[in-house]
């Protein structure tokens, strides 16, 4: 099975289709920041929402393609970034929202 189609499919499909799971080395497809580990420095990738205020409020953050971004801390549904030496918190939702390399 390629990996652009498996990378289109839920975990769980995979896993019954291939059985195995895919192990954290292998492309899991899209990657954002609710994924991200802690302290570890990312390349923003993009940032997808159909709301352009969304969109336009990340990026006054400096939230935006080729961006470094480092997720600070989690507490509950909020995660703390860091982008250019200031941190902001974000909610689950724009978290969710930021893509990762």
């Amino acid at each position: 099975m390629s990996n652009t189609i498996v990378n289109l499919l839920p975990q769980r499909v995979v896993t019954f289709l291939l059985g195995k799971k895919q192990t954290k080395n292998e492309h899991c497809g899209v990657r954002n920041l609710t994924n991200a580990e802690i302290n570890k420095e990312y390349e923003i990738k993009n940032v997808i929402q159909d709301d352009k205020e969304i969109v336009n409020f990340l990026f006054t953050l400096g939230c935006f393609k080729g961006e470094p971004i480092t997720l600070i801390s989690v507490l509950s549904e909020t995660y703390v970034i860091s982008i250019k030496d200031a941190r902001y918190s974000i909610d689950l939702d724009l978290a969710k929202m930021v893509i990762l390399v």
